[in-house]
């Protein structure tokens, strides 16, 4: 258990109920030259972060460890997860939990999703969300075939702002159903190019998606989009960062349809590629469509609040060939190290890490941009977390330089287009201290004046 100290009042209290008049009373058998009057030489509070970061400085000093900064994004993130999260997750009655298909063995589970699907309706503006998904790319297939069945239409419009490795699995579930992909460009602001969208959209269209914020980081117009979609009766989809929804007005404010996200960030550690934890949401007249697994609240027959699995179209073993997807799980575990960094963190908490990555990833371009040579790609678009350097040389050779300086730069955009071979996608969390990026900047700049 955590130390927690007691208050003055909570002391004189106790020492009143014992009958001794002062702390030093009570331990009167240690020698004055032993007793240390007064509060404790030790250096100020930190929070847990900052504390986690100097134990770390403090157990380098026993190995000759290398350690790397990252600035490295794209779509996994390096956010800082409470000591809470992971203590829960490990308890052995979730670490361990299957499908909850008999609620009365596992209330605590279906608990657990009911409130990840609540939180994640708040943070989207959406009626309903499901009990999670893979990750995000797999999330967005699904939405995009969910409208088609909705709207019995064959045509799906993305933005090539969404995630390339996004974009990539959706044409393949899109291939393999028969089902046809258009991408729209982006403008010369880095994102969807509103007339290119109006032209791709039309009565064949079941679905328009935008990423927001978009792969560049770049904040996309969501209201045009969903505005272009629903003239032509087509759905609008927004693929989120959710810690971005921490400031950012969310997709259901402006009337869409579909809200899917990537949720590795909320409390989940970046291992190797995964897990992933993929969010799925949608207003409540698509609520019979919905892939995966939802989790109700209920009341039993003496009235007491129960939880139960409310749907589960997606069950071959329940509709086969019916089947609203194919889809054959959700990520508990995952979901619930999101519910359990959602609500260790509070709304104002969950706004304040937004604005905090938003902060620190202003200053990095600010001071990245004052090297010579370097600035950015998209200099008049409002960016969040990531935002694309222009470089005066490959950002490749950079990034190779600057692992020598122990630094992760970020993405070199080369190897998605070659026409940005010089670009390359910064990303700056939470997690990242004034020093470091300052020793990033510094860094670059040697790289660079070689």
């Amino acid at each position: 258990m955590r130390y927690i100290p007691h208050t003055e009042q909570d002391i004189q209290q106790m020492l009143e109920t014992i009958g001794v008049a002062s702390i030093r009373e009570l331990f009167q058998d240690i020698p004055s030259d032993l007793y240390i009057e007064g509060p404790l030489p030790i250096p100020p509070a930190l929070d847990e972060h900052a504390l986690f970061k100097r134990l770390s400085q403090l157990a380098a000093k026993n190995a000759d460890t290398t350690r790397y900064i990252s600035f490295l994004g794209a779509g996994a993130y390096d956010h800082f997860i409470p000591a809470v999260v992971n203590a829960i997750i490990s308890r052995g009655e979730f670490l361990t939990a299957y499908t909850p298909y008999q609620p009365e063995a596992s209330q605590g589970l279906l608990q657990s999703i009911f409130e990840f699907q609540t939180m994640v309706c708040e943070l989207t503006g959406m009626d309903v969300a499901n009990a999670s998904m893979y990750d995000a790319s797999t999330a967005l297939a699904e939405s995009a075939l969910m409208a088609c069945h909705i709207t019995g239409r064959s045509k799906v419009v993305v933005s090539q702002g969404v995630h390339p490795h996004y974009r990539q699995v959706l044409r393949t579930y899109l291939w393999t159903n028969s089902r046809q992909l258009v991408e729209v460009p982006l403008s010369e602001e880095g994102v969807t190019e509103p007339n290119a969208l109006r032209a791709a959209v039309d009565a064949q269209t079941a679905c328009a998606i935008v990423q927001y914020p978009n792969f560049f980081g770049l904040i996309e117009p969501l209201a045009p989009v969903a505005e272009t979609a629903h003239q032509v009766g087509a759905l609008a989809i927004a693929c989120v960062d959710p810690i971005a929804l921490g400031v950012l007005k969310p997709p259901g404010e402006y009337g869409y349809d579909i809200v899917v996200g990537e949720g590795q960030g909320l409390g989940n550690a970046m291992g190797f590629g995964g897990p992933m934890l993929g969010l799925f949401a949608c207003k409540q007249e698509h609520l019979r469509r919905i892939p995966g697994r939802i989790v109700g609240q209920t009341t039993d027959v003496e009235g007491r609040r129960g939880f139960v699995m409310t749907l589960r179209t997606r069950e071959q073993d329940i509709r086969r060939e019916k089947a609203t997807s194919n889809i054959c799980t959700n990520e508990a575990l995952c979901a619930l190290a999101s519910t359990v960094f959602m609500a260790a963190l509070g709304k104002a908490g969950f706004r304040e890490l937004s604005e905090t990555c938003t902060q620190k990833a202003h200053y990095a371009a600010r001071l990245l941009t004052q090297i010579p040579d370097v600035r950015l790609k998209y200099p008049n678009t409002p960016f969040y977390k990531e935002f694309v350097l222009e470089l005066p040389r490959s950002a490749q050779a950079v990034c190779d330089a600057l692992l020598e300086h122990n630094i992760i730069a970020g993405l070199p955009l080369g190897e998605y287009d070659a026409s940005m071979e010089r670009h390359l996608l910064v990303c700056v969390t939470e997690t990242r201290t004034r020093e470091e990026i300052e020793t990033f900047a510094e860094a670059m700049r040697a790289v660079l004046e070689r």
